[in-house]
């Protein structure tokens, strides 16, 4: 297999895992976990969402966390933010990255951000280029991208369309969100021959949700058509709560263990990332699905 050396692990349990949990975690508890992360080796962790309260009441405490955290030389801290008012609250907690977001269907984004496609663009390209100004990194998150819970598969003709406007705004990296965990090898390798013919593969990431369990075999087929970033959420939390049916994402420490056997380096230490795994499924006080800690919880004293 042609399999790339080295591969990067952005985190994003901190908003997209926590974002869907009844209970709302604390907001020290939070920050204790995120400062466990930090000494992991991961390089860049999605830490909150500066979005209305109303919407995303587990998130509440965005700048309380982002002022809270120890920050660790190397380590971008990163954070979603879905207009001017969400960029400005990124601004104030001096955050490394912001990033923007929308959906390649039309019925989840009216879901999502209560506006079509095309009236989104002016409102992104807005929070894109003061963050540029501001000199902070900027990414893009493209929800939906395989299929909708509400239009079913997704065109791939029209996730070419909206990524590129994206791409035009000025983002650093586009990530490709399958969000209600849809996706097989097949369409992924479909989707990227397609978007690789005008997009270079070190702009893209993708984003797995485990759904149906094929957010591996998705990652391998991602890995043998250039990519090379990946997002993931320790022990598998995570789903999004405008997509009904959408469980966790695909787990941290899952993918690290299926890299680092594959001799792909991460920067990872996959003890220090169990340790993590154990101290936030303590933190919400139910198992998490990863597989990884079901086998360690399950695995025999020595």
């Amino acid at each position: 297999m042609n399999l790339p050396s080295a591969v990067t692990i952005k985190e994003v349990g901190p908003r997209d895992g926590l974002q869907n949990e009844k209970e709302i975690v604390k907001t020290e508890d939070k920050i204790q976990w995120i400062d466990r992360l930090s000494q992991t080796g991961l390089k860049h962790i999605e830490i909150t969402s500066f979005v209305n309260p109303k919407w995303i009441p587990a998130l509440a405490d965005a700048l309380e966390v982002a002022k809270g955290i120890t920050r660790a030389p190397g380590v971008t801290y990163s954070a979603l933010v879905p207009n001017m008012r969400g960029l400005d609250g990124a601004l104030q907690a001096d955050l490394d990255e912001v990033a923007v977001f929308m959906s390649a269907t039309e019925s989840h984004n009216q879901k999502n951000i209560n506006k079509s496609i095309d009236a989104t663009f002016p409102i992104l390209q807005e929070v894109v280029t003061e963050a540029k100004k501001s000199g902070k990194i900027v990414r893009g998150y493209l929800s939906t991208v395989f299929g909708c819970p509400y239009e079913g598969v997704t065109d791939r003709a029209q996730v070419a369309y909206v990524a590129e406007q994206l791409l035009a705004m000025g983002i650093d990296e586009l990530s490709l969100g399958d969000t209600i965990g849809v996706a097989n090898p097949r369409q992924v390798q479909e989707l990227l021959a397609l978007l690789l013919q005008t997009m270079p593969a070190e702009k893209l990431a993708m984003h797995f949700h485990d759904t149906r369990g094929t957010a591996m075999a998705n990652v391998l087929a991602s890995l043998q058509m250039g990519i090379t970033t990946f997002d993931s959420s320790l022990g598998g939390l995570g789903g999004c709560p405008y997509a009904p049916g959408a469980s966790g994402n695909l787990a941290t420490d899952d993918l690290l263990y299926m890299l680092h056997g594959m001799g792909i380096s991460t920067g990872v230490d996959g003890e220090k990332i169990m340790e993590a795994a154990k101290l936030i499924q303590a933190k919400i006080g139910r198992s998490l699905p990863s597989h990884a800690l079901q086998a360690a919880a399950d695995a025999c004293p020595s």
